[in-house]
Parts: structure tokens; sequence; C-alpha cells
């Protein structure tokens, strides 16, 4: 017969229910007070030094809470390591713009005047069909609008939407024909499937795309008016 109550309980008697409630309200003060002092942008988009430092923060104070052999000290001083860590490398950083590069990586061109640069996008490990997803989110219909597309250090994009749209490769998906007919279409205009490079041209061209290879060719789009 299954012994439920050791199920429950494990080996661990009534009373550290009790006690576990109050390492977890003190573990709970400590993460908090960790983060505060790690600064504002532990509330925001974290980079690979803030997600480091906060698992690393999570881990100290996980184990107590479960364990009655282990106490508290132990967190708060790990704690107080990774916080003083963490400030020291964000003022190290500030000062020394190759080390934020070693830490945090660089900044990211997706997309450059309305063309997807694909060894960015390999390099990020990003489909095409990601970045179109991220744009189409932003209300736009074609990479013709796109002035610029960056991969910020922390995940995030940034978009620069082009002053004077050109005629490009639409981000509607193909399964939804119906949008897609609805899409002007640009007289002797046609965008490579792959990358999006826009060719003029009377028919979809014979010759592979210059950009990238690929000789799949679509006409290219504008504005819905």
């Amino acid at each position: 017969m299954a012994d439920y109550l050791r199920i429950l309980m494990g080996e661990t008697p009534w009373s550290f229910l009790l006690e576990a409630s109050v390492r977890m309200v003190v573990l709970y003060l400590i993460l908090l007070s960790g983060l505060r002092l790690m600064g504002k942008r532990m509330a925001g988009q974290l980079s690979r030094t803030e997600q480091a430092a906060l698992v690393s923060m999570a881990a100290a104070v996980g184990l107590p809470i479960l364990s009655p052999e282990r106490g508290l000290l132990a967190s708060l001083l790990i704690g107080g390591v990774v916080v003083l860590m963490q400030r020291l490398v964000v003022h190290w950083a500030a000062r020394r713009p190759r080390v934020e590069h070693l830490l945090q990586a660089h900044v990211s061109t997706l997309v450059a005047d309305g063309v997807l640069c694909l060894p960015a996008l390999e390099h990020a490990v990003l489909s095409r069909e990601r970045v179109f997803a991220q744009l189409r989110g932003d209300s736009l219909e074609h990479l013709g609008q796109v002035h610029r597309l960056y991969m910020e250090a922390n995940g995030t994009f940034s978009l620069v939407e082009a002053q004077e749209p050109a005629p490009g490769l639409s981000l509607v998906p193909g399964w939804d024909e119906e949008f897609r007919q609805l899409q002007p279409v640009a007289a002797g205009k046609f965008a490579c499937g792959q990358c999006g490079q826009v060719q003029a041209a009377s028919a979809p061209p014979a010759t592979a795309c210059p950009t990238c290879a690929a000789r799949r060719w679509e006409p290219a789009v504008e504005i819905i008016a």
C-alpha cells in the first residue's frame, strides 16, 4: 500500500512546513533586493550577463527552501557575490567597448534596403518566416517598406522604416491567396523569393539572383492604397 504521508512530506517533520514558509519569505526578499541592486535593466529584456546573474540568484535561493539541513547564510553570501560580480561586469563593460562586445555580442543587420541579409539570419539562427512574422507584427506588408531591421544584442528587434517605400517581396504568407491578390503588383518589377532583391524585368528573370543565387522570382508588390 502506498505511503501517502511519506510521498507528501518525505523525511521532514510537519514543523518544516512553517520553516519552509519563513525561508521562502526571507529568500524572496533576498532575491528582490538583489535584482534591485543589479539595476532597472533586470526588469526589462535581459542581456547574457543579466540572464547569468538571474539564474545564479535563482540557484542560490532554491536549495535552502527544500532542504532543512541547509542554512540561509550561504544563499545570502552567494546572492551578495552575484550582485557584486554583475555590477563589476557592467562597470567594466561600460568603460571598455571591446569587453561589452565580447560579453553581449553585437547588433546584426537582418534587412537592408528591402533585402534580407541571409548570412546574418543564419548566424543569428533565424528563419525567414520568423523575420517576416516580426515585420508583419509591425504592420508592414512587403520588404520594400524596410530601410533597416536590426537584431539587438539582447535579442530584440529594431525597425527603421523606409521614408519612400520601394516595391518589394510580399510578407503575406503564400497560403493567404485572398490577401495576396489584394496587394498591387509593381509593373516591370520582380523580387527574389529567397532574399527579396528586386530586379526590373518584363517577365520573371531566367538568371539567378545576384545577391543569393536563388532562381525563384515573384512579382514585387506595393503598398495597398
